[in-house]
Parts: C-alpha cells; sequence; structure tokens
C-alpha cells in the first residue's frame, strides 16, 4: 500500500484530540485520550500495523471532499452508478462556558446519507493500541461495542461482527435511508445521542466562533479557514496550541528528519496572540495568555511544553516503518532540553501586546515576566541552541541576539507603560543598545550582503526576515533589503518557496522550503515597500494549499507536502502575511494594530 499525500488529509478537531482523515476515507490518525496520546489509528506511519477505521462505498474508489463552511466537517460525496452517498466526518463540539468555551463531547462521528439509488457500504475498524504496538479484542458490553485495552467505543444502528481485532460493519442502504457510527474515547462520553443533533450542534458551534471576525480584508477567505485551523490546535482544557496533531512526518521522504510536534511552542505565542485578538476572538488571546504565564514560572524558559505542562522523554517506536519508510518514528521531544533565548522575546512580545489591548497585566505576572527580562539582562551575550533546534554545539545566533533584544525591548515598555519604579530600566536600556549595536556589526556581512546564521558564519537564515517584523530595523533599511535579495538567491527553491538555512546541521538528507518563512517573506516585502512582489509571492503560496486549504510544514520543490500536518506556524504566518498586505503600512500590522490599542 502507498502512502496518500501529506497535504490529502482532512483535519478534524474537537480541540481535544485531532483525526485525520485520507482521500479514500480512512481515519488514520487518531490520538487519544487527546493530541499527545497514544494513536490507536496510525496507519499514517505504517500502512500495515498502524490501524485505521475505513469507510467505503462499493462500485467508487474515492469521494468528492470539502468542509462544510466555517466549520472543521468533513464532507464528502460517494457517486456510483447505483447511488450516490454523503458522509459528514467530525469530532463533535458543543458551546462551551467561561472557562471552557468549546466543549468537546469526544466522540468521533461518521454520518451516512443516501441521496440517490442504492449504495453498499463497508466499515472496518481496526484499533492497535500503543501506537500501532499491539492488537485489540472486540465485546458487547452494555449495548455498545468496545475494544479491549483502550478508552474506544463504537455505537451504530448497523449490524456488525468482530473477529481478529476488527470490527466489520456491512450494509446496503436506498435513497432516504440514513447511518451513523459513533467512535467514542472516553467512557464518561455522550450516550443515547441523536447523530444529526450532533452534527448541527457542532456545525453551529463551529460556524458561530468564526463569524466574530469581521475582518473581510486581503485574503479573507484564506485568513477565515486558518484562523478555524489553528482553533482546532487548541487545547480545550488550557488554550495552549500545539504546533501539530502528528509526530514524525519526515521533514525529509525516507530520512531521520521526524520530530514530535504535539507540543507547544513559546514561539507561537505573540503571533497566536495578537492573530487571536486582530481577529475577534479575544476571549481566546486571554486563555492563551494565561496558559503562557502559568507555564513560565521558573528561571530559566524551555521552549517547548506539553498540553499539561510536561513532555514525555523522547523515544522511537522501531516497530512503526514510518511514512514512507521515513525512521525512526519519535515521540517526545529532546528539544525541550535546549537553550534558546528567543523564547523570552516571543513571551514579552506577546505580553506587551496584550498589555496595549487590554491593559489587564496584573502585578504578579509582570512581577514573573519582569524575572525573564532581568534573566536576558544578564545573560544576552551567551551563545544557545538557536530557533532551529540544530543538535549540535551552542553558537551566536543573529535571530536569538534579536528576539533577546525585543525581550529587553518590550520589558522596558511594559516597566513604563505599568510605571514600575522599582525596575532597573537603565540597566536594561543599556544591555537592549548593546545587543542592537552587536548584531550591526557582527550579524550583518557586507561581503555576503546580508544578515547571517550566527556570528562569524557566512551562511544565511530565513528566520532573519523578522527583523523588521519586530522593529529592529525598518523594513526598507538597505541592509535588509539586501538581506531579502540574497536570501531569494540562495534559499528559494520554488517560486516564494525559501528554505531555512542551507548549512549543515548534522543530518543526512535535506529538507524542503520551509512555508512560515515562505510567508514571512511576503510580510518582509511589504515592509520593505515590494508589495507588488509581495502579492505576488502570497498568491503563489496560496496555490500551494492541499486540496482542503491545509498546510503542511514544508514544501518539496515538487509540490510534495513534507513535515507536520497541518502545521500552526504556517497558518499563523499566513494570516499574518494576509494582513500586512492588507495594511501595507511601514510597520509590521499585527503590532502596529495593538499599538493603537486595537482601533
Amino acid at each position: 500500500m502507498t502512502f496518500p499525500p501529506i497535504d490529502s488529509y482532512a483535519f478534524l478537531s474537537d480541540t481535544h484530540t485531532a483525526a485525520l482523515v485520507a482521500a479514500d476515507g480512512a481515519v488514520e490518525w487518531f490520538c487519544v485520550p487527546h493530541f499527545a496520546g497514544d494513536a490507536v489509528f496510525a496507519r499514517l506511519l505504517d500502512r500495515k500495523v498502524g490501524g485505521a477505521l475505513d469507510l467505503s462505498v462499493a462500485g467508487c474508489d474515492g469521494p468528492i471532499r470539502r468542509y462544510l463552511p466555517d466549520t472543521l466537517v468533513l464532507e464528502s460525496r460517494w457517486s456510483t452508478p447505483d447511488g450516490v452517498a454523503v458522509v459528514k466526518d467530525f469530532l463533535a463540539v458543543a458551546p462551551g462556558d467561561a472557562v471552557q468555551p468549546l466543549r468537546a463531547d469526544k466522540v468521533l462521528v461518521r454520518r451516512v446519507t443516501v441521496e440517490e439509488g442504492t449504495v453498499r457500504l463497508a466499515v472496518r475498524i481496526r484499533p492497535r493500541p500503543d501506537h500501532g504496538a499491539r492488537d485489540t479484542a472486540w465485546e458487547r458490553v452494555d449495548g455498545r461495542w468496545r475494544a479491549a485495552g483502550t478508552p474506544l467505543w463504537v455505537d451504530t444502528d448497523l449490524p456488525a461482527e468482530h473477529g481478529d481485532g476488527v470490527l466489520r460493519i456491512e450494509a446496503e442502504l436506498s435513497a432516504g435511508q440514513q447511518a451513523a457510527v459513533l467512535v467514542g474515547y472516553d467512557e464518561d462520553a455522550t450516550r443515547d445521542v441523536d447523530p444529526d443533533e450532533m452534527l448541527a450542534r457542532t456545525c453551529r458551534t463551529w460556524q458561530e466562533w468564526s463569524t466574530r471576525s469581521d475582518y473581510a480584508g486581503f485574503g479573507a477567505g484564506a485568513v477565515r479557514h486558518s484562523a478555524l485551523v489553528l482553533r482546532g490546535l487548541s487545547f480545550d482544557e488550557t488554550g495552549a496550541l500545539i504546533a501539530a496533531p502528528t509526530t514524525s512526518l519526515p521533514e525529509h521522504i525516507g530520512g531521520v528528519r521526524n520530530w514530535d510536534y504535539r507540543y507547544a511552542w513559546h514561539r507561537d505565542a505573540a503571533l497566536l496572540l495578537l492573530a487571536l485578538f486582530r481577529l475577534g476572538h479575544a476571549e481566546e488571546g486571554r486563555r492563551y495568555l494565561h496558559f503562557l504565564l502559568s507555564v513560565c514560572t521558573g528561571d530559566l524558559l524551555t521552549p517547548l511544553i506539553g498540553i499539561h505542562g510536561h513532555i514525555d522523554e523522547e523515544r522511537e517506536l522501531s516497530h512503526l516503518e514510518g511514512y514512507a519508510g521515513s525512521r525512526p518514528v519519535r515521540v517526545g521531544n529532546e528539544a525541550v532540553e535546549q537553550v534558546q533565548f528567543d523564547t523570552y522575546g516571543h513571551i514579552l512580545d506577546a505580553a506587551l501586546a496584550y498589555h496595549e489591548l487590554t491593559g489587564g497585566l496584573t502585578e504578579d505576572q509582570w512581577a514573573l515576566l519582569r524575572k525573564h527580562v532581568e534573566v536576558m539582562a544578564d545573560r544576552w551575550n551567551e551563545p544557545d541552541h538557536g530557533i532551529w533546534e540544530v543538535r549540535g554545539p551552542r553558537q551566536h545566533y543573529v535571530n536569538a541576539k534579536v528576539m533577546t533584544w525585543v525581550c529587553l525591548d518590550r520589558g522596558i515598555r511594559l516597566a513604563e507603560l505599568l510605571d514600575d519604579r522599582t525596575a532597573d530600566v537603565d540597566r536594561w536600556r543599556a544591555a537592549r543598545d548593546a545587543v542592537h549595536a552587536e548584531v550591526l556589526e557582527r550579524g550583518f556581512d557586507p561581503e555576503v550582503g546580508s544578515f547571517v546564521m550566527a556570528y562569524g558564519s557566512t551562511e544565511l537564515d530565513a528566520s532573519l526576515l523578522r527583523i523588521p517584523l519586530v522593529g529592529f530595523l525598518p523594513g526598507d533599511d538597505p541592509r535588509m533589503q539586501s538581506t531579502i535579495d540574497r536570501l531569494r538567491q540562495e534559499l528559494e527553491v520554488g517560486p516564494a518557496l525559501l528554505r531555512r538555512y542551507r548549512a549543515d546541521d548534522g543530518l543526512p538528507g535535506e529538507e524542503g522550503a520551509f512555508l512560515l518563512c515562505s510567508f514571512e517573506l511576503v510580510s518582509a516585502l511589504v515592509l520593505a515597500g515590494r508589495r507588488d512582489e509581495a502579492r505576488k509571492a502570497f498568491d503563489q503560496l496560496l496555490s500551494y494549499a492541499g486540496p482542503l486549504g491545509l498546510y503542511a510544514e514544508q514544501l518539496d520543490a515538487d509540490g510534495t507536502a513534507l513535515g507536520n500536518y497541518p502545521q500552526a506556524f504556517t497558518h499563523l504566518a499566513l494570516i499574518e502575511a494576509a494582513l500586512n498586505l492588507d495594511e501595507a503600512g511601514d510597520r509590521e500590522a499585527l503590532h502596529a494594530w495593538a499599538a493603537r490599542g486595537g482601533s
């Protein structure tokens, strides 16, 4: 069996966990009891032992698919010579309360309606617990089918039989008939529910959330869809944003660049908070800020955190072949042990934006943040591991220095806004100015004609496109103009597609274009006054979306999606690029909007 393209999968979410549905109707990725849990369906990473929930209609190779407008409900239309069936797949959600705005029903629903003629439906449910390491058995308990050793249960109004770890359902349905298969992943999940009612409530919940945004500017459709994806990647209990719902989808097909992304990276902080507020989702913005500060209480910050506050030790799952033979498959992420000073800048940037928009930082929150500014005032001249998490010795990465400057700059501005006369602002200001001067002296190489990855290096680094986006330099500064040009000359692998870098990172194989950086190129071009180039690049990047408007982390030059999927940072950068194009000012649009108090 071949592996489907990564970006051909549909993404379903109830904000507690996610499912990926292949173009042939099979659910091939599903983690329980939450995003970072056990993948009981993992065919995404192994065609033989991974486990899946197959659904097919005899006589049809595959359906025509779309999302119902402003929802994460997938509609698949199966047409055969004998009939037409429409399947609606969704993870059921309902309105919540002030503490938890969306409530997961913890049920995956597959609702079938026959519109014409007669169809023959077949469903095969084969969970493989422990990420596909073992099989299970089915038993009938209290009117439900239950998979031993898992939290899974199945309710259906269709006849079923089981054997060899597979629950089999087959039925012939005629025009006007409906059927449903419900797969719950929690003992306390709703019982005796009407699938039609769940469908209507789920659609209504997503649509009411989406319509809070009144943004109708540039790229509104893509922005709206991306915001919905981000909401689906936000954990219901805390508001934490996971980078992606998958692990080990490869950055190089057949290679070892396979990582677990089911965690929250703090580098998303400012961009996520600003996007949520700007698009009318202030409630989610506040929840995210509170989560962020709740996990940033130590003296030293980790670059990522688990949705429950911890990350399992990284380990390899040797029993899985990996996507298209890309091994090893990993769970856990060793990057949590790295020192990444850019983290401090992202968190202080988010805090300043939050206070500009709400005036809501408390004394206790500021006391916590002030400690982190002090850390950077003390340690700004130390090397770190860098934003790209190269597993090698620490270096003086230029991006890290720029974000250290951001930490100090935002700390100074917050101290002034909060009238904190006890803060050592003079020392912070001296450190900030020293960082700025050092980056201009050691971070820009006139012979290369660009800012470079690290002091003493001539390697290029696309993360430096953020220099004008965080206000370190104006976008039309000649050094930034030439940096943009050099990055395009050296790192562009296709129209508007930028790699992160070409430096040796100690791993075999080459990754593809990094879509975050590609969308940040659009924003940097806008601030450079090159709006026509930016518009052309943005339109090109929109054409690279998967068939359901979703993006992975990376894209090969031939259009092959690479890396974990769907990727939060890609969709965040798309929103940022669209808003910058819409405003086309000389400052990054989201930060400028926050500085105006959201007006």
